[in-house]
């Protein structure tokens, strides 16, 4: 199993103490083999192989900031004698672990393989915006935040 020290990203940023320990407990990934792609800058897709399993035997649900997808094999009531038996077809529960504002938005399952996309909607009030840096006496008299203001006002123009 392989570690890494995030002991730098504790160093240098500020608020991702959560999102480090997220990924120190998240160790090696298990049963189905997975994919997560960056499709583009706010897309993600999430491609799940699931040898064996049918549509009907999966479910996927979104509560508050986790996905969980779970995979409930019906009985097979043939008796088999397997000489190599290779494909895992058990059930499983896979949780992942969503950041803010990220939403499912669609998922497809096509020749064993499950697709999730998602997207990451981040409302305006949140987006980075851009502070101007007024004089001492200015900043003082505007109560701090008359640059704040001016400067989206000119920006909404």
């Amino acid at each position: 199993m392989r570690t890494f020290d995030l002991t730098p990203l504790y160093r240098s940023a500020i608020g991702f103490d959560r999102l480090a320990s997220l990924l120190e407990q998240r160790g090696e990934p298990s049963y189905p083999p997975y994919n997560i792609e960056l499709v583009s800058e706010d897309n993600y897709r999430i491609v799940m192989a699931l040898a064996g399993f049918s549509r009907d035997e999966v479910e996927i649900v979104t509560e508050r900031d986790t996905l969980h997808v779970t995979g409930r094999k019906q009985k097979d009531e043939t008796q088999r004698t397997y000489l190599h038996r290779g494909i895992a077809a058990r059930d499983f529960e896979q949780r992942f672990q969503l950041a803010n504002h990220v939403k499912v938005t669609a998922a497809s399952f096509d020749n064993g393989m499950l697709t999730i996309e998602l997207v990451r909607e981040v409302p305006e009030a949140f987006k980075p915006r851009k502070i101007a840096i007024a004089d001492a006496h200015v900043g003082a008299a505007q109560g701090n935040t008359g640059n704040v203001q001016a400067l989206e006002q000119r920006e909404a123009a």
